[in-house]
């Protein structure tokens, strides 16, 4: 992740930005203030004893894997979780120490040699994966155990053993040479609904599970269950840790959740105005003529586009800020370009910087916004902003 003073060509910009990215055409920034914020409201919200987990899969959700984790626990969260082991890898490799739960299935030797090599804890979801990782260990004389995370499925349907085998799932591994238990798990379908029924249902499977393992005489070292949305509706699922990815972020799994905590969106989409003109009355904007222009209009052609993450379903819908301002854009949004009307502000300069979520002035825009206009959901708004974009940690 690059900072302000590693790119070269930053000057001030009075006319639209105090900082101004005359090196780039869009970006996405990251302000790594909000981040730590966000991680210290959290870990002070929870439970006396409850550990953080700052889950950053899928490079952070957007935000840059490595960066991301370094300030999460630099600010107080104890674990990390990722996906997939080559996630994982990136973090080690950039220097990280803190405990790593992969939260994906894995079953290679590939796999199973590289979370014993850069010492990663994998998730065991079923006794037959259990088997495939005893023998792999076997085979390569590894001395140390290595820390497993049982997952159960309560109700998700998704990895997990089902929760009424958890007693012979727990036996099976405590048994097997080379794995040592370190905590077990479940992860909730519905935690985001004001319509708690099924959470509560998935709580009582999981408090049965762990009542069945405890009744064999084995005492669970490490319970967790909450996700962001689950942490913030009752402290009775924090357990010993809570794994929270989009409030690590900034924002609320759910409206019924955002007078929980108080957060700050750390990511801002931006990009640059690349030309102005004017177009006179009934002129066709951008491909398929979606857009005629009722009127002469001032016309703003911005570098950005659906391959840089901009959903193109967005087209002719979207608002976006400029000095502070909400425009409109116009026309289909094209591969790497989009068009805003921007005659409302007078003597647009090419270069000048468009917020397209984030802040501008006392207007906003957030990924919240899209995804309701989309009828998706944030999360899949912020994974969605391509590399080809660079990621600017700010403070």
């Amino acid at each position: 992740m690059l900072s302000r003073k590693q790119i070269p060509g930053v000057v001030p910009n009075q006319q639209c930005d105090t900082y101004a990215w005359f090196s780039q055409r869009a970006w996405v920034e990251i302000d790594l203030g909000a981040l730590s914020y966000n991680i210290q409201q959290l870990v002070q919200f929870l439970s006396p004893h409850t550990e953080l987990m700052a889950v950053v899969k899928a490079d952070a959700y957007g935000h840059g894997a490595v960066t991301v984790a370094q300030t999460a626990i630099q600010s107080g969260a104890s674990w990390l979780g990722v996906a997939t082991v080559p996630e994982a890898i990136e973090l080690r490799e950039g220097g990280i120490q803190a405990p790593i739960l992969i939260l994906g299935a894995t079953h290679t030797p590939e796999q199973i040699h590289a979370i014993a090599h850069w010492k990663l804890q994998p998730t065991l979801c079923s006794p037959k994966q259990a088997l495939v990782f005893s023998d792999i260990l076997e085979s390569m004389n590894h001395d140390s155990p290595v820390p497993v995370h049982i997952k159960l499925d309560t109700g998700m349907s998704r990895l997990g053993t089902n929760w009424q085998q958890a007693g012979e799932f727990v036996q099976l591994v405590q048994r097997l040479p080379h794995l040592s238990i370190a905590s077990i798990y479940s992860h909730l379908a519905t935690a985001d609904d004001p319509d708690t029924t099924a959470m509560e249902e998935q709580h009582r499977r999981f408090e049965e599970a762990i009542a069945q393992i405890k009744a064999m005489g084995i005492e669970p070292p490490c319970l967790h269950l909450a996700n962001s949305a689950a942490a913030l509706t009752d402290p009775g699922l924090h357990y010993d840790i809570v794994r929270v990815g989009l409030a690590v972020y900034g924002l609320y799994p759910a409206l019924h959740l955002q007078n929980a905590i108080n957060l700050k969106p750390v990511l801002q989409l931006k990009a640059r105005v690349t030309q102005v003109k004017t177009i006179a009355a009934g002129t066709a904007v951008s491909y398929g003529h979606q857009f005629i222009a009722p009127r002469e209009l001032c016309l703003a052609v911005v570098g950005i586009g659906y391959a840089d993450g901009v959903p193109r379903n967005l087209s002719n819908k979207m608002q976006v800020l400029i000095r502070g301002q909400r425009v409109s854009q116009i026309g289909a949004i094209t591969m790497d370009q989009l068009m805003l009307d921007v005659s409302a502000i007078p003597n647009i300069q090419e270069g000048e910087v468009v917020t397209l979520l984030g802040e501008q002035g006392k207007e906003q825009i957030s990924a919240d916004d899209w995804a309701e206009q989309l009828n998706t959901i944030s999360w899949e708004i912020l994974c969605g902003f391509k590399h080809r974009l660079p990621r600017v940690a700010v403070m």
